[in-house]
């Protein structure tokens, strides 16, 4: 006696289901979903997925591309954000240290920073200072204290062989977190903190990185740039920055 269509099909589903190690009309993706429940090795790695993800939405310097051109300047690979000073303390355990939160506009909230400034800057001085912040760089320990990037200055060796250090600073009506541009230079395209260390970036830009006289801060002549205009020192011309 010849099958019906639906008679056809249940053989089918039937013959389905017992390749497949399922119960009768059980449903195949819940069925994977509770096999991969059981597995203990899958469950080790979506748990260490999880803890991976929180890591790295805590740590923001983990999340940069570790993909950018090799062939864009050094430069366009380091991250400048706009800050601003908003609490200051001496360091408890360092002569020259200080201790520092920026704002630059992260979700995380302000940034930790150590700068040894103390013999150049007073805490009144410091606070409420607009700076830019080299954001990409790995977090260090200095002297007991996580500092999270690091602050550019400018520097100069005055007459007596001493040395004036001041801040570059970003304009007034930058907004804070801004990323800093080059003039004639690609957009940054930052690499993780990672590679940044790994590769010296950031070691290979200091030989460019100069005040120009007009105290503009400048990588190799090209202008460091915010959108309400570029970024500069006060007095130090022709300094190294760092």
């Amino acid at each position: 006696m010849a099958l019906s269509a639906i008679e056809l099909l249940e053989n089918l589903i039937a013959d389905l289901e017992g390749k497949l190690n399922l119960a009768p009309g059980a449903d195949p993706v819940a069925a994977e979903v509770e096999k991969e429940k059981g597995n203990p090795e899958q469950q080790t790695k979506i748990k260490n997925n999880k803890k991976q993800s929180n890591k790295e939405n805590k740590n923001p310097s983990k999340k940069r591309n570790n993909d950018v051109d090799e062939n864009i300047p050094d430069i366009c690979k380091l991250e400048f954000k706009v800050g601003l000073i908003t609490k200051v303390w001496v360091h408890p355990d360092a002569d020259k240290l200080y201790c520092e939160e920026i704002d630059c506009g992260e979700e995380g909230g302000p940034r930790q920073i150590a700068s040894g400034l103390r013999l150049h800057y007073t805490e009144e001085e410091m606070l409420g200072r607009r700076v830019l912040v080299v954001a990409n760089l790995k977090a260090k320990n200095l002297v007991g204290f996580k500092s999270h990037g690091m602050v550019l200055c400018a520097a100069e060796t005055k007459e007596d062989g001493s040395e004036k250090v001041e801040f570059v600073e970003p304009p007034v009506d930058a907004p804070l977190g801004e990323v800093v541009t080059f003039e004639g230079l690609p957009p940054p395209t930052p690499m993780s903190a990672s590679q940044i260390e790994k590769k010296k970036v950031f070691t290979a830009c200091m030989e460019g990185m100069k005040t120009n006289d007009e105290c503009v801060g400048t990588w190799n002549g090209h202008v460091f740039m915010t959108s309400a205009g570029p970024c500069k020192g006060r007095s130090v011309k022709g300094g190294a920055m760092r």
